[in-house]
């Protein structure tokens, strides 16, 4: 498998899995079970991004990671909004399993930092740099940017939550379920 699983316990992350429940954009679980991957080299830079949060007393929540194409097209088909989805026909980096939806946590409360908006809300709010946000919400977006892009992570302007390797689309195949041992994604 080119895929490597992500967990709570080999990686100091908290997964909050977000596609395989029904807290999402659709109202009901796109994933058949609550798994994380990453492509190997987007690992080493989650890795990274892990180490710097820990210095900092943060650490990583991940809504998403690896998402099978199957899953891209029932995310494109609920609703085709390519400002904040990837046209499954071009293939998004979550496809090419080097992508990552996350927010910062406060190590010693447990208490995710203020972003000004929720994961996955498909409103210009959630577009890096968008002044209708409080201050302090601005300034732990542009924590977690800065963190993320110390660590060799692009980031996507319309997603406060979305980082990617860069050159994702030049590098890396689409991947879908027929590349994991278990399916992801209901038929």
């Amino acid at each position: 498998m080119t895929l490597v699983r992500i967990t709570e316990s080999t990686h100091g992350v908290e997964l909050d899995l977000k596609y395989a429940t029904p807290d999402n954009f659709t109202g009901q679980p796109v994933y058949t079970r609550a798994v994380c991957f990453l492509r190997p080299e987007a690992e080493a830079l989650l890795n990274r991004a892990v180490g710097l949060a820990a210095r900092q007393g943060w650490r990583l929540r991940v809504f998403d990671a690896f998402r099978p194409s199957e899953a891209q097209w029932k995310l494109w088909n609920h609703t085709p909004d390519p400002d904040f989805l990837a046209d499954p026909r071009r293939g998004s980096p979550h496809s090419r399993g080097v992508a990552v939806d996350l927010t910062l946590v406060d190590a010693a409360s447990g208490q995710a930092l203020d972003m000004g908006t929720g994961f996955d809300r498909f409103d210009p709010l959630s577009h890096h740099g968008n002044p209708g946000i409080s201050p302090e919400a601005e300034r732990n977006r542009l924590l977690l940017m800065g963190l993320m892009t110390t660590a060799d992570w692009d980031f996507y302007r319309n997603e406060w939550w979305h980082y990617q390797m860069f050159n994702a689309r030049d590098r890396f195949a689409v991947l879908g379920d027929a590349d994991l041992d278990d399916s992801m994604t209901a038929p």
